[in-house]
């Protein structure tokens, strides 16, 4: 995958950037700022990337800014934030992403709808509508061999007008033709974008809370299986001989080997077209998981409703994070390619 050009020509750059006060989020890789373009007064969100610690350097912010134009087409894929220049911080050598300046994320439009608050879920229609355009920038994406790695709610932005989600944050993507570093896969693969995509569509039916809730390795392993039953050779064939099977299995206590995936989601949640989708993102069995394109031609997908997060009674805010023992992470640990 070639440098991408505007990162060749402006890396080394002060910048015509004016970031302001406001910062949109921020992570164990950067922080993202707003900022201003000094000649044209467009507004833009700024990631900023140190030169050591987290951010990785140079390197890693020139890998970042080539996976995210390589995805974004260059800017012109509408669900994927688009990507406009790196720039340097004048005197150091730290480097900033310019982006497109979006909106909230996803995680906190959730928090703010009523169905985040106790009120009535969202319609399915609106599920739908979302859920396909996060497929749809997730086969650009694997089509272009980049595998995203942290798909989640907080790495969903919603654009004005609550019409558009678009993916953002390339801090953690690979190239799928890179070879694993360890000699477990759970992290590796396009697949495990479809199971957080999955992770993803079921907190937009039941407002905004996680599906698989766990502390630790083993905790979230068994949160999963208590919705979707440990897999055997009968669900996944030969998975008694895998490493996984071998090395991690024994350590988990009372493993429960049913699927109670429908009980969570009956039909008065969702349809059991849209069922046939979640279930088919949350297989355990990766080579009976969906991939984006083939969900995309589901029969549920055959009618696309606008999406319309319906915002009640106010704006959405960027809301504080969750006290950490309630941070309930996306769960990739049976993602095995």
């Amino acid at each position: 995958m070639a440098e991408p050009a505007a990162a060749v020509r402006d890396h080394a750059a002060a910048g015509p950037y004016e970031e302001t006060a406001c910062r949109l989020g921020k992570g164990a890789f950067g922080t993202v700022v707003k900022a201003r373009h000094r000649g044209t007064g467009r507004v833009v969100a700024i990631k900023r990337l140190g030169a050591g610690g987290h951010g990785g350097g140079p390197g890693a912010a020139l890998r970042e800014a080539r996976f995210l134009e390589e995805a974004s087409g260059g800017g012109a894929h509408p669900f994927v934030v688009g990507f406009h220049d790196i720039v340097r911080a004048p005197g150091t050598l730290d480097l900033r992403l310019v982006m497109d300046y979006v909106g909230p994320s996803l995680h906190d439009v959730l928090r703010q709808l009523p169905s985040g608050r106790g009120g009535p879920p969202l319609p399915e229609a609106t599920v739908r509508a979302a859920m396909w355009q996060l497929l749809t920038a997730a086969k650009q994406m694997h089509a272009s061999r980049i595998v995203h790695r942290d798909v989640k709610p907080q790495n969903n932005l919603v654009a004005e007008g609550r019409s558009v989600v678009k993916i953002c944050d390339f801090g953690l993507a690979m190239s799928a033709d890179e070879r694993p570093r360890t000699s477990r896969p759970p992290d590796y693969g396009t697949q495990v974008d479809v199971w957080s995509l999955g992770c993803v569509m079921a907190e937009l039916i039941d407002g905004g809370r996680p599906l698989f809730q766990g502390f630790h390795d083993q905790g979230q392993l068994g949160a999963i299986f208590e919705v979707l039953g440990a897999p055997d050779d009968s669900t996944w064939p030969w998975f008694s001989s895998t490493a996984f099977a071998t090395e991690v299995m024994p350590q988990l206590v009372d493993v429960q080997r049913e699927n109670h995936l429908r009980e969570l989601f009956p039909e008065t949640k969702l349809s059991k077209e849209g069922f046939e989708v979640l279930s088919g993102l949350l297989t355990c069995n990766p080579k009976k998981r969906l991939t984006a394109a083939a969900a995309l031609e589901h029969p549920w997908f055959a009618k696309i409703d606008a999406l319309a997060l319906e915002l009640h009674p106010n704006k959405v805010e960027v809301l504080s994070p969750l006290p950490k023992r309630r941070r309930i992470h996306h769960i990739h640990a049976v993602c095995v390619t």
